[in-house]
């Protein structure tokens, strides 16, 4: 495995600026997610880095060589797309021996016989190696469209949101699987998606990207609790962070320079009236047996948060808000920092 280093990368298609400035570095055996919506130059990242794209401006390293100008071939990565482009009409066996088969390599076939053997008991899909590519689940071909990745040892994977196109269940099947073989390889991975969920539970650090610009990089944990600014924070939790006009909890200390409260979850609590000053009024309860998303209404705004399934509560109650550590924003979107240690 190696690292892979991008200094200062921009790129334009025509008067679209898709990535602009961007630096950041995935270090060997790391898992870095970039997480950011459909457009934000997440698949453009990934095909400069192999070579599709040329940058106009900064520079490619892989292990410390760098690789800006150098062809694909040369660059010993290996890409899982978002669609499995399996070879239809050759066996399992044959479509993760293929990369081996190239004559950039020719492998000799007993190492070949060997690695796709290996592979396949990595990704539990031994047993299907005599069968059709079409003769597969959904998720079976995704496997074994990684596995056509695993079998090279290229210096790093490139990842372009490989489990968008399955079912929810797979997706949470392989999600697990995929972490399991990268911590059993040591495995270099960049993997980029919209989803969440896979983000946070897959990355060492997750990179949240905007307009082709890096927000912010960090651990899940950093970029859930500390987000640089409002976009970042409303990236990550389910349900998603409310955000409260300061100006609606008047009675407040805030810290100076706040126009924006922001609120998970896990910030706030309700309960029965009790004599304090901030009353919302339930508007629905959506039960999911475990727990209840509870709407509520605050001065003209909607709230969001979760609720022990065993509290009751009715649509048109009165219950009173207890603020535990919210977020902090200015006028600029910024998250202002040491504010999050505010109890009201």
């Amino acid at each position: 495995m190696a690292d892979v280093s991008l200094r200062n990368i921009g790129k334009r298609f025509g008067t679209t600026e898709a990535v602009c400035d961007l630096s950041f570095t995935v270090n060997d055996g790391e898992f870095v997610v970039l997480l950011g919506p459909s457009g934000a130059g997440k698949t453009t990242t990934l095909r400069l880095i192999t070579g599709l794209e040329q940058p106009d401006a900064g520079a490619i390293l892989i292990d410390g060589r760098d690789v800006t100008r150098d062809p694909p071939g040369a660059r010993d990565i290996a890409f899982v797309f978002q669609q499995y482009s399996l070879y239809p009409h050759l066996s399992v066996y044959d479509n993760l021996a293929f990369p081996l088969r190239s004559p950039a390599r020719r492998v000799p076939e007993p190492q070949i016989k060997k690695r796709v053997e290996q592979t396949a008991e990595l990704l539990h899909i031994a047993s299907k190696l005599n069968n059709p590519a079409t003769r597969l689940s959904g998720g079976e071909m995704q496997r074994v469209a990684i596995g056509r990745a695993l079998v090279r040892d290229p210096a790093i994977y490139l990842m372009d949101e490989p489990l968008s196109s399955l079912d929810a269940k797979l997706r949470a099947e392989l999600r697990l699987e995929l972490k399991r073989i990268q911590i059993e390889l040591g495995a270099t991975i960049l993997y980029v998606t919209h989803d969440q969920v896979e983000a946070m539970t897959m990355a060492s650090r997750i990179g949240v990207i905007r307009d082709g610009k890096l927000l912010q990089l960090g651990s899940p944990r950093e970029i859930y609790e500390s987000p640089a600014d409002r976009y970042v924070a409303s990236r990550l939790g389910t349900p998603p962070i409310n955000f409260l006009p300061a100006r609606l909890v008047p009675d407040v200390a805030l810290p100076v320079g706040t126009e924006t409260i922001g609120i998970r979850t896990e910030h706030l609590e309700i309960g029965k009236r009790n004599g304090g000053n901030l009353i919302g009024r339930v508007h629905r309860v959506e039960h999911l047996g475990e727990q209840n998303h509870v709407h509520l209404s605050y001065k003209g705004e909607m709230l969001v948060t979760l609720a022990d399934p065993h509290q009751t509560l009715d649509a048109g109650e009165e219950v009173e808000l207890h603020l535990n550590h919210p977020l902090c924003f200015d006028a600029a979107g910024r998250r202002i920092p040491g504010a999050d240690a505010m109890r009201f």
